[in-house]
């Protein structure tokens, strides 16, 4: 009758993974205090009233730099599962390995060359 079989269990994880935020999400709106005043509703910064609007422009150097944070970062995902199953891989698994991370260092040296790791 299923026609994914074998999927069950992995169906039922997605659903209680799905449940799980919207039941905490509810939860919270529920249980929290109602109404407030004008105070208590203000964004708080350490005390000091808020002046001006929260809409700034950041420098590009600040996204620059949080895209280049990503980038190496997701670098080690690829790489974690490599390294659990080393063993198993061979020779060939290890080299395609070196080719990318050989491509990642040439780009951090490009990103570096081009100042998109300096944060002044």
């Amino acid at each position: 009758m299923f026609v994914l079989s074998g999927y069950e269990y992995f169906l039922g994880f997605l659903l209680v993974c799905s449940l799980v935020p919207a039941i905490a999400l509810g939860a919270s709106k529920l249980l929290r205090p109602q109404g407030g005043s004008p105070q208590r509703v203000t964004t708080y910064e350490s005390g000091v009233d808020p002046i001006g609007g929260a809409w700034i422009q950041f420098n590009i150097r600040y996204y620059m730099f949080a895209l280049v944070f990503v980038i190496f970062d997701v670098e080690t995902v690829f790489l974690y599962p490599w390294a659990v199953a080393f063993h198993k891989l061979g020779l060939l698994a290890f080299i395609e390995a070196l080719i990318f991370i050989s491509i990642l260092v040439i780009a951090l040296v490009y990103a570096w060359r081009k100042g998109a790791l300096e944060w002044s």
